[in-house]
């Protein structure tokens, strides 16, 4: 399962990802970042993976396109830490 909590203000687009980032649930944020995501220069988009504990393959091209329109990325998790930074084309050696 995958919760998507999703916030706005004037300068700041906030989405919290909870649970599992894989198929089918990467289909919905899919769908919900088409429907809702704002590009727009003078606003950031955070994207908080504090509470994210998988990430498949699927998740990861899903963050990766995220990340190309713009989002960044919160994450404590060295799990998580570890899958962003092969997204961001990173290699941790």
């Amino acid at each position: 399962m995958l919760k998507i909590t999703m916030t706005e203000s004037p300068r700041v687009e906030s989405w919290t990802l909870c649970g599992r980032l894989i198929a089918p649930w990467v289909d919905e944020l899919k769908h919900t970042w088409k429907r809702t995501h704002r590009e727009a220069k003078a606003r950031k988009c955070i994207v908080n993976l504090d509470e994210v504990t998988f990430i498949d393959k699927s998740g990861e091209r899903m963050l990766r396109s995220m990340l190309k329109q713009g989002a960044r990325f919160v994450a404590s998790d060295l799990y998580v830490k570890h899958v962003l930074d092969r997204v961001k084309g990173r290699s941790s050696k």
